[in-house]
């Protein structure tokens, strides 16, 4: 399903370069759920960033079910992760101005979904946000807001689901809540799940961990 081959990633810094991955060589079965490990500045969100195609190697390619993303530019990439990815960030990534169900429509009209509303609807319901639809971000509470984007995420039906540790900005309980959310529609929809986190007994729960330091993968299993 997803194949990183040899990827690197370089910027350039102060008349030099600085090296943020390299060469990273890993694969991820369809449907597996996957963590990415490693410290502060080991590369972990720069290598979700290029697996899911929001941003472009230095070196290497990135093949996702047969297609090499790494070879497409940057509108046809989004197209294709409009049609293939989900995504649930620690910031949530809401629009304020837009309602709890807009948030989840949007991405689905944006793709020509005719069934927009009725999905959304449905996703919101399924992640316990049925009387809360019509709330805006700034009504609702951290952990809300985060199931506001996993319902985002996951009514598009994606194949993959990216998420970049999506418990960072809430409390033990709440974050325990959301994860639990994630992995029961990861495993109801057979979506491949990879997950950057700091949470070692999160990363437990994922069928495989890649860990990464300094840029480098040290350890898969």
């Amino acid at each position: 399903m997803i194949k990183a081959e040899n990827l690197q990633k370089r910027v350039p810094m102060a008349g030099s370069e600085l090296e943020i991955l390299k060469g990273i060589t890993l694969e991820i079965k369809s449907g597996e759920s996957v963590a990415i490990i490693g410290a502060s500045g080991s590369g972990k969100s720069t290598l979700l960033g290029l697996l899911a195609g929001l941003d472009e190697a230095s070196a290497g390619r990135v093949v996702i079910d047969g297609t090499d993303i790494s070879a497409l530019d940057e509108d046809e990439r989004a197209l294709f992760r409009g049609q293939h990815v989900g995504f649930v960030f620690q910031s949530f990534q809401l629009l304020p101005a837009l309602t709890a169900l807009e948030n989840v429509m949007l991405p689905l009209e944006l793709q020509g979904q005719g069934k927009a509303l009725t999905l959304a609807q449905t996703f919101l319901e399924r992640v316990g946000l049925g009387e809360r639809i019509q709330h805006y971000p700034r009504q609702m509470s951290g952990g809300e807001q985060q199931r506001v984007a996993i319902a985002r995420a996951f009514a598009n039906t994606p194949s993959i689901l990216f998420a970049d540790e999506p418990t960072g900005n809430l409390d033990t309980a709440t974050g325990s809540h959301i994860i639990d959310l994630l992995f029961e529609l990861n495993r109801e929809q057979n979506t491949t799940l990879v997950l950057v986190t700091h949470d070692l007994s999160l990363a437990e729960r994922c069928q495989h961990r890649f860990r990464l330091e300094a840029g480098a993968l040290i350890d898969g299993d």
